[in-house]
């Protein structure tokens, strides 16, 4: 008797630690949520690698109409990610673009006082930086965008100064503003949609003072300065690899 008494208070404790030890199993299948494979939300490869794009700059030509503008673009850019929502961008590009040429000793009313437009290529180094607003995550395979950036831009073919009024483009300092979204059709690949304001500061010469024309006219009223802030939207679309 005393033999089946032990049986029973062992077997007891078995069935007990074996129902206990099935109770997480049977929470974690009650739980309710998205089925990983259904879920609208996938993780970002969060590896760094190169996007090549080609896009459209326009728009300011400045208060002289001698900025270069419409632009077509093409460059590469390579991505390294800071965190889940932040990665860095280093920019080479080149705009292919035209401006026109400022005679100011031409009259204001004269064909004269601005001829073209003539080629005018300039190239870009820009280093940015781009806050993911969904993160670490895509959404159906989508991911949005906000950015900065700050670089260098610098002539690289224009026509050359053929009226001695002493413009050049020289080397500007740019700022970019930006937003833009993602695709990722698969896992390393990705479709980048751009858009960007682009903002540099033309240097007119003196001589678009200083000089009248016959007809009493500047190119630039002695009240207005000689710096001018221009604002170029562009757009591109891009295509890139995560290693």
């Amino acid at each position: 008797m005393t033999g089946r008494l032990e049986v029973w208070k062992v077997g007891r404790w078995i069935i007990l630690g074996m129902l206990f030890s099935n109770i997480p199993t049977v929470q974690l299948s009650a739980q309710v949520g998205h089925d990983p494979g259904a879920s609208p939300y996938h993780d970002i490869l969060l590896h760094s690698g190169p996007v090549f794009f080609v896009g459209h700059l326009g728009a300011d030509r400045g208060t002289a109409g001698a900025g270069t503008s419409n632009a077509l673009t093409f460059g590469a850019r390579y991505e390294i990610p800071a965190g889940r929502s932040i990665h860095f961008q280093f920019t080479g590009a080149y705009l292919h673009g035209d401006r026109f040429i400022i005679d100011p000793r031409a009259d204001s009313s004269s064909p004269a006082r601005r001829t073209g437009p003539f080629k005018s290529d300039l190239g870009l180094f820009e280093v940015g930086m781009q806050l993911r607003l969904t993160g670490g995550k895509t959404w159906r395979g989508f991911a949005p965008y906000l950015g900065t950036g700050l670089g260098l831009m610098f002539d690289v073919n224009s026509p050359g100064d053929t009226t001695r009024s002493g413009y050049r483009f020289g080397t500007k300092l740019t700022l970019a503003l930006e937003s833009g979204v993602r695709w990722y059709p698969v896992r390393r690949v990705l479709v980048n949609a751009d858009l960007r304001a682009h903002l540099w500061r033309l240097k007119y010469p003196v001589s678009f003072h200083s000089v009248l024309a016959p007809d009493g006219s500047r190119v630039l009223p002695l009240s207005q300065p000689l710096n001018d802030w221009t604002l170029h939207p562009w757009i591109s679309l891009g295509i890139g690899w995560i290693f």
